[in-house]
């Protein structure tokens, strides 16, 4: 009767804030870093007159 409380991976995940910090900072970081990048690739280059 004496059981250890076992929490689901995701409420651990959840229950740690400096976790959610650094990957709230982390992801959107990253994902407009990839996004300029692909931009910057795709850009048709400038016609000068």
């Amino acid at each position: 009767m004496n059981e250890p409380d076992r929490k689901h991976p995701i409420q651990k995940l959840m229950d740690n804030p400096w976790l959610l910090l650094v990957l709230g900072v982390a992801i959107p970081s990253l994902s407009y870093t990839l996004w300029g990048w692909l931009e910057l690739i795709f850009l048709k280059t400038a016609q000068l007159p």
